[in-house]
């Protein structure tokens, strides 16, 4: 690579870094005032209340259970670290208090401690933190305000952690959304993958789009677990207990929206089957191509309206998806998009379900959904 060429790939990384850098400050700062203020906040409590010196536990339990997650703040996650901090320094506390300290005391409270861990739960982050601080309590010099004090200050870090996820809870919404976004996109590109392979006739490319869309799996448990902990969030915090109806609502569409990216797996595997050992008309090859465009547009118009924060936008993008969706479904009759081989019928029959599956994500009951489709002589309705 010349030197030229070598710098300017060194600032395009250094940018991009840069700006993936911003953006997750930008996300992370509501959590990392949670963080800052439960942690100093039982350290002061622990100090100042209770009366402890240097009370450490009790602000590394508060930023251990809150820490960053990839699913968001989820009240069984903070309450499941908060317990495994307690238990390890109260199991250490104990041992110690039995044992003395030492080496093979470290060893005895740290088996102990993963063992119990176990026994109790088989959260990793549990197992982790119980063994972590139990096995600190044992190598850090004693405390100086009892044999229970640091375990002590672990419930006091527990509980603001606890108050904190309560109170000030981040956006339920902030974490779906992404993942909406994401999983529109792709699905989005799959289709319109799909559509150029039809209209080039590429059965190679169409074995892209199914791999593609194989690859959307993960896309699609993000969003589905950043909803399980939108919905806790929203369900015990009262900032936005009133969000709950809303949350519920992009719950249903996923559920739906999940099927069509599953049928599109379908079509995708199809389409390459057909481009690559049937010839379909000039008029099949336009009209489907077309289809499966269209349909592109109607998910990104989809995925518009689940992301965005307006009800009334919502609305706006929910009906304008319907009218695009019903538009596509209202045209998948081989007959009339010029299909004339029984494999390139099985396309068509595809798309069907796909539309009716979308339909149902955008807001329409599944007769209603089903009545957008034209009738097949000789078939029942998809």
């Amino acid at each position: 690579m010349q030197p030229g060429n070598r710098a300017r790939a060194v600032a395009r990384a250094v940018r991009s870094r840069t700006r993936v850098g911003l953006t997750r400050v930008r996300t992370g700062v509501l959590q990392s005032f949670q963080i800052t203020v439960a942690s100093v906040g039982a350290y002061v409590i622990a100090e100042q209340l209770l009366g402890h010196s240097g009370p450490i536990f009790a602000a590394t339990a508060a930023l251990v259970a809150l820490g960053f997650a990839k699913d968001g703040l989820r009240y069984r996650r903070v309450l499941e670290v908060s317990i495994g901090c307690t238990l390890g320094i109260a199991v250490g506390d104990t041992l110690i208090h039995v044992l003395g300290t030492g080496v093979w005391q470290a060893g005895v409270v740290l088996m102990t401690s993963i063992l119990l861990a176990r026994f109790l739960d088989n959260g990793t982050l549990f197992t982790t933190q119980m063994g972590l601080q139990s096995v600190l309590v044992v190598l850090l010099p004693p405390s100086e305000d009892g044999v229970f004090a640091r375990s002590t200050d672990a419930v006091v870090g527990g509980l603001c952690a606890l108050a904190m996820a309560y109170f000030v809870p981040t956006d339920p919404r902030n974490q779906p959304r992404q993942g909406l976004r994401a999983l529109v996109d792709e699905f989005s590109g799959v289709l319109r993958e799909a559509s150029r392979a039809t209209e080039d006739y590429d059965a190679t490319a169409a074995w892209h789009a199914l791999v593609r869309a194989r690859q959307t799996q993960p896309l699609v448990d993000s969003v589905t677990s950043g909803l399980r902990s939108a919905l806790e969030i929203a369900t015990a915090s009262p900032l936005y207990r009133g969000r709950r109806a809303e949350i519920v609502g992009i719950a249903h569409s996923i559920r739906y929206l999940d099927l069509a990216v599953r049928n599109a797996r379908v079509l995708a595997r199809r389409l390459a089957s057909v481009l690559n050992h049937v010839t379909l008309s000039d008029e099949a090859v336009a009209a489907i191509s077309s289809a499966l465009e269209d349909l592109a547009d109607a998910v990104v118009t989809l995925g518009n309206a689940l992301a965005v924060a307006s009800p009334g936008s919502r609305e706006s993008y929910l009906r304008q998806a319907r009218n695009e969706l019903a538009n596509v479904a209202g045209r998948l009759d081989p007959g009339r998009m010029g299909v004339r081989t029984m494999e390139g019928e099985t396309l068509v029959l595809d798309m069907r379900p796909m539309v009716v599956d979308l339909l149902e994500a955008a807001g329409m009951t599944h007769d209603e959904a089903r009545d957008q489709l034209p009738r097949l002589e000789g078939w029942d309705r998809a």
